[in-house]
């Protein structure tokens, strides 16, 4: 019976252990995965603001665009007005200005 007794303790001291390993290893890999997240999200925030970095461009480039674009129909207009023998100032005519 005291037999029994050292058997039950001896397995419940092995699988406490096996437990201890587990919780262990557990651990380990929690912590590991807490250093991804924490880099994860940091490359995230890196690529947010480049990606805010690179639409401001765009619209900027955009802007540059429409820009040129409204200056050659200015040059246009006014061509036209001063083949025709009228002469508008540009802008006065509710466009963009």
């Amino acid at each position: 019976s005291s037999r029994q007794a050292l058997e039950q303790a001896r397995v419940a001291v092995e699988e406490l252990e096996d437990v201890k390993a587990v919780v262990k290893q557990l651990e380990e890999e929690n912590a590991k995965l807490r250093r991804q997240a924490r880099h994860v999200e940091k490359e995230q925030r890196s690529l947010c603001s480049r990606a805010e970095g690179l639409q401001e461009e765009r619209l900027l480039a955009e802007g540059q665009g429409l820009q040129e674009q409204i200056q050659a129909q200015a040059a246009r207009m006014a061509s036209l007005e001063v083949s025709d023998g009228t002469v508008a100032t540009v802008g006065s005519a509710g466009g963009c200005v």
